[in-house]
């Protein structure tokens, strides 16, 4: 087996997982919905799409493989923030009157735009990581158990983060921690009745790609964009 494989679906999985983490940071949060009297941000939605996707590259691809997916994610979220900064800063033209609505909808605090690339950054790899350690602790088996208990961890960190260092004096305390446990709790709802769906992704991918990576020898460092063929085992 060469040493670098080159796989079918592995770009486009990445590319639907920046789309998804794209759209549901930069449109979600302009739009807030209620529902029996909560109100939500809209990207709450789809978000969780992301830590579905997370679970599918590593459960499929590998922690290395999806490290690298996290960081693409990364950095497209830094561009995208720095890019809606320099936009809405550019001077508006004569006669123009779109200012309010495009600020309205894309600007945010940069206290918001750090907590929410940081929950993402440490969400997403705890997310990986915990699914990478279950699937040798289980041995592949109960694959159900990787994706709702590593999503469990990886959104309740997120959320954990995300809310208190957004919010914390500007909303008040119960505000903040309802929200944080009330998103927390339709994140991983969210995320389980979507098992099936990710059941059928992966077992697809394993299926075309004839790969099903147990990360036994991987470097679990974030800060890498290694990856590390040693440990795949090939479906047969």
């Amino acid at each position: 087996m060469a040493e670098q494989r080159q796989y079918k679906y592995y770009d486009l999985i990445m590319a639907i997982f920046v789309t998804v983490l794209l759209c549901s940071n930069l449109i979600g949060p302009a739009k807030i919905w209620s529902f029996k009297g909560f109100s939500f941000g809209a990207g709450i939605l789809f978000f969780p799409i992301s830590y579905l996707f997370g679970d599918i590259l590593t459960e499929v691809y590998g922690y290395a493989r999806a490290r690298k997916v996290v960081w693409a994610g990364f950095g497209a979220l830094v561009f995208a923030s720095i890019m809606s900064w320099v936009v809405l800063a550019l001077p508006p033209a004569d006669g123009w009157n779109g200012q309010a609505a495009h600020e309205a909808v894309f600007g945010t605090t940069p206290r918001i735009v750090f907590a929410s690339i940081t929950a993402y950054w440490i969400g997403e790899f705890s997310n990986s990581y915990i699914l990478a350690k279950m699937k040798i602790w289980t041995k592949g088996k109960w694959l159900f158990t990787r994706t709702i208990g590593s999503t469990i961890v990886g959104t309740f960190i997120d959320s954990l983060i995300f809310y208190p260092v957004a919010f914390y004096g500007i909303w008040t305390n119960e505000q903040v921690i309802t929200v944080l446990f009330g998103n927390y709790f339709l994140k991983v709802l969210w995320e389980t009745i979507a098992t099936p769906v990710t059941y059928k992704i992966i077992n697809f991918l394993k299926q075309k790609e004839h790969i099903d990576y147990y990360d036994h020898k991987t470097n679990f460092t974030p800060f890498s964009l290694e990856t590390d063929d040693k440990t795949v085992e090939e479906l047969r």
